[in-house]
């Protein structure tokens, strides 16, 4: 079993808030990530697949194939765009890392698997110092 890694890169605006809170309760729980203005990151998305190797080519997957994937499925849809108000896969939800990485790996996963590798971990970083890692379980 091998692993690739393959990082891309997105900017975005969200809060996080909960429609049914006061403002005050939005704001002792989430602090300024609640502020009604929105607040951006520049995230760092990093995918990783595991397989066998093609005995055929020396691949898991060809890079070009997994960039393309991550960047149809998710950068063109999150760069650029309020995550809240804008991203489709997100309406409804909270707009934490957490739920953003989770949305990630759900919609990768299949798209990973028609080309015959297995989505092990989506790693979200919101800034240098606060990550996400999720492993689809």
């Amino acid at each position: 079993m091998i692993y690739i890694t393959r990082r891309e890169r997105f900017n975005a605006a969200h809060k996080l808030h909960r429609e049914d809170w006061t403002a005050e309760e939005n704001e002792r729980v989430f602090g300024i990530c609640s502020n009604p203005n929105w607040h951006g990151h520049n995230y760092d998305l990093f995918v990783t697949v595991k397989g066998e190797i093609n005995p055929e080519t020396g691949f898991l997957i060809d890079l070009k194939v997994m960039k393309e994937i991550i960047n149809t499925e998710i950068i063109d849809i999150v760069d650029h765009k309020n995550i809240n108000l804008d991203v489709e896969f997100m309406k409804g939800k909270m707009a934490s890392t957490e739920v953003i990485a989770m949305e990630i790996f759900h919609i990768l996963k299949p798209c990973f698997a028609k080309e015959n590798v297995i989505l092990h971990a989506i790693r979200l970083h919101e800034t240098e110092n606060n990550s996400v890692e999720y492993f689809g379980e």
